[in-house]
């Protein structure tokens, strides 16, 4: 089937449960669904203007709609000539030297203003072009069933797609001419429509060809007489109630363009972006540039406070256009209306203080009669003209409308279409400032109407039935490259609308607030569960005490988030008869909601009689099926479960084998697809935290097994993936080494002339000498130590796998080789050591219910075994991958920011949080890794306080959260916070009368709450600590003996303001945007309830990957690393092209294609398309990750770089402000990435001569790479030569000499005397003690004729520098080092921490250019993807030499 033929099948899965989408009523898409990308969801409110379709121009060499044609053609309207951007221009707007021009780069003639509700439309994600082009490498990577052939060849090898033009005209506007596909859809030129000023509020209308309407879902190719030259006329259709909604509520989100309401809300996909509001103004004429380029206060070295005012955007004073636009309450028409054409009334309340009432008929929109005295629905005599778009009926009747909205629409035309793109998944600002509620009637209908909660009203008498439309989407064909985008696309689009409506703050709320009627009203409230929007609602509670055993209430928490990985490994495996249950966990004010799909028929039948396979009374009695068995046999192998046998439980006494713990419960749907669930055991328990379990010596040393709340604690997926990847690479390292001593003995043994009658196995033995207990110890200590050990020969890995492979071949070859018996007995004793179930191969499995005592195992189990082999998993995660992260993290191969990267990079390695204590325990007394340690401890002591929350605000009822909230942040970031009661004499202390109101305020409202509030009001700090000391000890082992918060906070080094943000970020409270000044240590009331802003949902769930995208990126970054730039930038184009077919134009995993795309832009010589590139990964990462996550700030480090690239000196400066300010924010100062932070900052103000500022921030570079680098790293005497130059600069030659010397000392230590570095730092020091000498002597000169113009005293041989010089060292200081390979020495790696500083001044673009694909690349493994290009660099870093050329000055004016 090819590409196109797929989108049909698309098509009919996403509309197969529903109507067609020109049925659809108000508010929404009105594009089918696989002609457009709404992330939201089809059957959901829009949220963005569409974006013109990707126009397939047909070139031979390229492919014909990569990404950045799309994101190029988005910016630009369609009366341009019908034209291609070039990828490399759509986004340069940097180049503009217009002095107020924004640093978003904003596409000429940028989108015309529309409805900014409105989804964003990608024709490629998910109509595809046919001629999909796909390189050699794309082919090979993918060898799907099409034909492939030469570069550019054709995915789908069908009909060409012809292009030409038509005309469109519209009334009311200027003709235009439209260059289209034919394999388009007359739908997406609907979108076209709804993107142009003129036309963009238009909905109900139909285009017509030679008077005959055109159906929205035909193709081009197939409407008879659609020529070249062909005219298409626009023609008004009369208006529906549907129809008459759908336009109020487009005309209603135009208005509302530029509210920044729904970013800061979190709402409809909407989310926060800084670096929209930031200014270029590099070249503008100012005398004045130290405003530009002076850095802010709170940015400075050594500035203790935190203000968080600064962290979002200034908002703008909002333009507002009316007072009021809703539904008039005289709707409905009455039966004599309709029959006169009468569809909707509604009410219109001007800012001149005017009220109208206006009629909606089939012909449009007319003021009518009505007025206070009563009804007149008949045309008012003032304004009788029917228009058929409301928003020209306003702007007539209404002036200040008019000028309103003309700047409304210009505004939002100005913004980057990335910040109107609405993310897959909603993410929360934990900051917000207070928006003045305005009136808004769609609104209040919408959010008030409790039997509409979470329902999607514009599906007229449905709801949708998510389970058919996620287990129908994993159905669809998968054999083609082709098929598989179809399908990952139609599967994460489903999935983001699940999520999303599993997370929507009015549905969350309405089952924890009580606005959703239970289906069990009659139980306990905590056993209660929901049914709503066909999604099953359930608490995180032991309902009828299922966990009594495990744990109780933390059992059945932590259940639920074992489910979860479950799923997600099911579904990653992704087998086509196995279905898993859509599934999202929601926590909100302390309870923890689980959100599931529903299988059909199962609430129609008794739990027992769905179940044919697994455990309904956990283990007592168990079932199994054929069918399950078959099914599960393969998953089985997959996810390392070992099929076992247990004894049924019932009366017939028979042997039950599972190939999944009995807890996995299958069920065969009303829809005979085959569900599997409650995977809570998928995975083996953590013998380290089972209490009496049997752990290895090596765990009982480290202090296990532990106690802990419950017993429910499970090894992670990618531990076990690890653990058995570990035990392989031992497995053929034993069988290695027993070949090739054999193969020594089997030849000594044919000399011996007095042979002896010997068995194989003694053979074995008699030449290999060693017991395996004996190689597996080696080996442990081996990879423990990180050394070789030389006790045995053992081999080396890739040694010990080429003498595997050619034992294989001689076998298969049958050729001369290894006796069958011998070979046959070494595999299996290799196979034993390492714990294989097979004793002919490597096959490791767990049992997930070794431990489980509810069941009975049969007796041919060897328990005891299984268990050993779990013991040691445990026992790796300790011996292996805790000091294995701890290496990585000195060797800075991981770049922790903030808790949420250290939870994502521990996650990635296997290792739970619980083990949070024991890796703090590792890296306390590690200097250099200081700053993982307070990492560390934050976010142990906000998860301690997370679990205290969670019980403290579940009973609060909601009339006094706010305050109960706020009183807990008292007592945890404060030391002398005391119970908030009546009696307490709180007034007395020192604060001001503000604060003393509202405390009063706050103690009356308790003492009138009644007893419900006397838990969460009796909590002091003094409690809240000792709880929190507590807590530390029971789940991660980690002892605490300072008295109180502050005391401990100030020993280990932890900002206030860090720890605040990231405890509200995991509980999900958003705070007022104030500057708290938590640093300044005062003693008063820190918090009051008008602080807290809002509570917020935090969900987990499955999140759907593009698998053949992601594939491709790791073969373009393999391709980079082995120096093929230009083959791994076209990869890497080609992955996010797949990306964009699959997720939209906006995920996370864009962005970091994004930066590396930028970063090979900026290596291959075009700044300006990696200006483009970063830019866009900068924007895609606020929006996708947050305005302070970690990776942002990593995203503004690379994005000023590459403007400084571009000749954006002030902008760069900008830029790095923010990501230091970001830093300061989430950590603090002392950061070794805070280093390369202010490197870069000291070298662009040295370059601008702001050197007193640069000074500060090179001396604290200088000493933050002196904690945390070695103290002989050359970029530590790259910072030492910087600070001599600035010194010198500013007249002060004796410090610059002994910068200087520190400087030639770590060169001649790492180089030695003779190297060049080392004769160019020789060369400074001269030229700075001639230098010194010469301004000593003009001093004295000076003083003998008593001048005092201490300007003409400095040398005259300072100069700027030039921008290559400064280029070259932001290029070293930020890991990009340009090599001549040519006639130089390969003796020395260079590295991120070591590199040579080579003198060629001559080197320009050109040359770079041409060479630089002989460039050997290292791949640095720090988070930002930093390109290392390893070999001597051609650089001129300002060193000696470049101090008596005539440098070429940066033009800055």
């Amino acid at each position: 089937m090819c590409v196109c033929a797929c989108a049909r099948v698309c098509v009919y899965v996403c509309t197969r449960h529903h109507p067609p989408l020109d049925v659809f009523p108000a508010d929404d898409v009105i594009t089918p669904p696989c002609s457009s990308w709404p992330l939201r969801g089809v059957m959901s409110r829009p949220a963005c203007q569409c974006l013109r379709r990707c126009e397939v121009m047909g070139e031979v060499n390229g492919p014909v709609c990569s990404p950045e044609i799309v994101l190029a053609s988005a910016g630009k309207t369609l009366s341009e000539n019908g034209q291609e951007n070039s990828p490399h221009n759509s986004d340069s707007g940097h180049e503009t030297s217009s002095p107020d021009s924004p640093l978003t780069p904003i596409e000429e003639g940028a989108v015309s203003p529309g409805d900014d509700s409105f989804f964003v439309v990608w024709i490629k994600f998910m109509v595809l072009p046919r001629k999909l082009c796909i390189n050699k490498d794309v082919e090979k990577l993918f060898s799907a069933a099409e034909k492939t052939g030469n570069d550019g060849e054709v995915l789908c090898p069908s009909d060409e797609c012809d292009t030409f033009r038509i005309r469109i005209i519209a009334p009311g506007a200027e003709p235009f001419d439209l260059q289209v596909n034919s394999n388009e859809m007359v739908q997406e030129l609907h979108q076209v429509l709804l993107e142009r000023e003129a036309t963009c509020h238009r909905t109900c209308f139909s285009l017509q060809l030679n008077g005959v309407s055109l159906d929205h879902f035909t193709e081009l190719k197939n409407i008879s007489g659609l020529t070249d030259g062909s005219v298409l006329r626009v023609v008004e259709q009369p208006y529906t109630t549907r129809e008459a909604r759908i336009h109020v509520r487009h005309i209603r989100d135009l208005i509302r363009s530029l509210d920044m309401s729904d970013a800061v809300n979190g709402t409809d996909g909407a989310s926060m972006s800084y670096l929209a509001s930031m200014t270029l103004g590099d070249r503008k004429k100012n005398a004045d540039k130290t405003l530009e380029c002076s850095p802010p206060d709170y940015v400075l070295p050594g500035y203790k406070e935190r203000p968080l005012i600064p962290l979002l955007p200034v908002m703008k004073e909002p333009v507002l256009a009316l007072k009021s636009l809703a539904i008039s309450p005289f709707n409905p028409p009455p039966g004599h209306r309709k029959l006169k054409g009468d569809v909707l009334y509604l009410t219109f309340d001007t800012r001149e203080g005017r009220r109208y009432h206006i009629t909606c008929c089939t012909k449009g929109f007319y003021v009518n009669a009505t007025t206070e005295a009563g009804f007149r629905p008949t045309p008012s005599p003032s304004h009788r003209t029917v228009h058929h778009s409301l928003l020209d009926l306003l702007s007539s009747i209404s002036i200040s409308f008019k000028r309103a909205m003309a700047l409304i629409l210009k505004r939002r035309s100005e913004k980057h279409i990335f910040e109107r793109l609405p993310t897959p998944y909603q993410v929360n600002s934990w900051i917000a400032p207070v928006f003045e509620q305005i009136e808004d009637g769609i609104r209040a209908e919408d959010c008030t109407q409790p039997h509409k909660i979470g329902l999607e009203d514009h599906i007229p008498g449905q709801i949708r039935d998510w389970n058919e439309e996620l287990q129908t989407t994993h159905e669809l064909p998968r054999e083609t490259l082709g098929e598989r985008l179809i399908r990952e696309r139609a599967i994460f689009k489903i999935h983001s609308d699940f999520v999303s409506a599993a997370i929507k703050v009015n549905v969350s709320m309405a089952v924890v607030d009580g606005n959703v009627v239970a289906i069990n009203p009659a139980d306990e409230p905590r056993t209660h569960m929901y049914i709503w929007n066909n999604i099953f609602f359930s608490l995180g509670f032991d309902v009828k005490d299922h966990y009594k055993d495990l744990g109780g209430d933390a059992a059945a928490h932590a259940a639920t988030s074992n489910d979860l990985q479950g799923v997600r490994a099911y579904a990653q495996l992704d087998n086509p008869k196995l279905f898993t249950l859509g599934m999202v966990i929601v926590d909100y004010k302390g309870f923890r909601v689980t959100a599931q799909s529903i299988i059909p028929g199962i609430l129609e039948r008794e739990q027992e009689q769905s179940v044919i396979y697994g455990s309904v009374d956990f283990g007592k009695t168990v079932v199994s099926s054929e069918e399950y068995h078959d099914l599960l046999s393969k998953p089985a192998e997959q996810l390392k479960i070992l099929p076992h046998e247990v004894h049924s439980g019932k009366d017939d006494g028979k042997i039950i084998k599972l190939c999944s713990s009995f807890e996995t419960k299958g069920i065969v749907g009303n829809d005979s697809r085959h569900y599997i669930l409650d995977l809570l055991r998928t995975f083996p328990p953590d013998v380290n935290y089972l209490e009496d379990a049997e752990v290895t010596d090596i765990c009982k040393a480290n202090g296990y097994p532990r106690t802990f709340p419950h017993k429910l604690a499970s090894l992670r997926q990618e531990l076990i993936d690890a653990f058995v990847e570990y035990r392989y690479l031992m497995f053929i390292r034993i069988a290695a080494y027993h070949v090739q001593q054999t193969k020594l003995g089997l030849l000594e043994t044919d000399y011996n002339d007095d042979k002896k009658e010997t068995t194989k196995e003694d053979t074995v033995l008699k030449v290999t000498g060693f017991s395996e207990d004996a190689i597996m110890s080696q080996i442990k200590r081996e990879i423990t130590a990180d050394i070789k050990i030389d006790e045995m020969p053992l081999l080396e890995t890739e040694a010990a796998k080429k003498i595997m492979e050619e034992v294989i071949d001689s076998d298969h070859k049958k050729v001369d080789s290894l006796d069958k018996e011998i070979s046959e007995t070494i595999m299996a004793k290799a196979a034993k050591a390492v714990g294989s179930i097979r004793m002919d191969a490597f096959d490791v499995r767990f049992n997930p219910d070794c431990y489980c005592s509810t069941v009975r195992h049969a007796e041919s189990e060897d328990i005891t075994k299984q268990r050993r082999l779990v013991a040691e998993a445990a026992e790796f995660l300790i011996v292996q991958q805790l000091p294995n992260f701890v290496r990585d993290c000195l060797q800075r191969t991981i770049m922790l920011l903030d808790g949420a990267s250290l939870i994502d990079s521990l996650h990635s390695r296997g290792i739970n949080i619980r083990y949070l204590g024991k890796l703090t325990k590792y890296i306390q007394n590690v200097g250099q890794l200081s700053y993982v340690k307070v990492i560390c401890i934050t976010e142990l002591l906000c998860r301690c306080a997370k679990h205290i929350f969670r019980g403290y605000l579940q009973p609060v009822s909601s009339a006094h959260t706010a305050a109960a909230v706020s009183h807990f942040l008292n007592c945890l970031l404060s030391s002398s916070t005391e119970p908030l009661t009546p009696s307490n004499e709180e007034v007395s202390m020192p604060i001001n009368s503000v604060k003393k109101s509202r405390s009063s305020k706050r103690r009356k409202q308790i003492s009138s709450g009644g007893k419900e509030n006397d838990d969460w009001a009796q909590m002091s700090s003094h409690k809240l600590w000792e709880r929190v000391k507590s807590d530390a000890d029971f789940y991660y082992a980690f002892t605490i003996d300072e008295e109180n918060i502050d005391a401990y906070l100030s020993t280990v080094g932890i900002q206030k303001t860090s720890f605040l943000r990231r405890f509200v970020q995991i509980v999900g409270i958003q705070m007022l945007l104030r500057d708290y000044n938590l640093e300044s240590g005062k003693k008063s009331q820190l918090f009051v309830e008008d602080d807290i802003q809002s509570l917020y949902c935090q969900a987990k769930h499955v999140d759907p990957k593009a698998v053949d995208a992601h594939s491709l990126f790791l073969s373009g970054q393999t391709k980079v690393q082995q120096g093929q730039l230009r083959a791994g930038f076209d990869l890497v184009l080609e992955s996010l092209n797949l990306m964009n077919s699959v997720y939209g134009a906006m995920h996370s995993d864009m962005a970091q294609c994004m930066r590396l795309l930028a970063r090979l832009s900026y290596i291959l010589g075009d700044p300006s398309e990696a200006l483009s590139q970063q830019h866009k990964a900068t924007l895609m990462s606020e929006r996708c990750n947050g305005l302070d996550s970690a990776n942002t700030i990593i995203e503004y480090l690379n994005l000023a770089h590459f403007s400084f690239a571009n000749l954006h000196i002030a902008a760069a400066l900008k830029l790095l402000y923010r990501a230091r300010y970001l830093l300061l924010l989430i950590h603090g100062e002392n950061h070794p990435f805070m280093a390369e932070i202010d490197g870069n900052i000291g070298v662009i103000l040295y370059a601008v001569q702001e050197f007193d500022d640069a000074l500060k921030f090179l001396q604290n570079a200088l000493k933050l790479h002196q904690i945390y680098l070695e103290p002989q790293a050359l970029k530590t005497a790259l910072i030492y030569h910087l600070l001599a130059r600035t010194y010198s600069c500013r007249g002060d030659f004796r410090t610059a000499l002994q910068m200087e010397k520190e400087t030639f000392t770590i060169y001649s230590k790492t180089f030695g005397i003779d190297h060049e570095k080392t004769k160019e730092s020789s060369d400074c020091l001269k030229h700075l003690t001639q230098q010194a000498v010469t301004f000593q002597k003009r001093i004295n000169e000076a003083n003998r004729q008593g001048s005092n113009n201490i300007g003409q005293l400095l040398p005259v041989e300072i100069h700027r520098p030039s921008l290559h010089s400064v280029l070259e060292v932001l290029n070293i200081l930020n890991g990009i080092i340009f090599i001549q390979l040519k006639g130089i020495s390969t003796s020395s790696d260079i590295g991120e921490e070591n590199y040579e500083l080579g003198n060629n001044n001559n080197n320009n673009n050109k040359r770079k250019k041409k060479a630089v694909e002989d460039l050997a690349v290292k791949k640095n493994g720090n988070n930002d993807d930093t390109t290392v290009i390893s070999s001597r660099p051609q650089v001129n870093n300002m060193s000696g030499s470049s101090t008596v050329q005539v440098m070429q000055e940066v033009a800055l004016d």
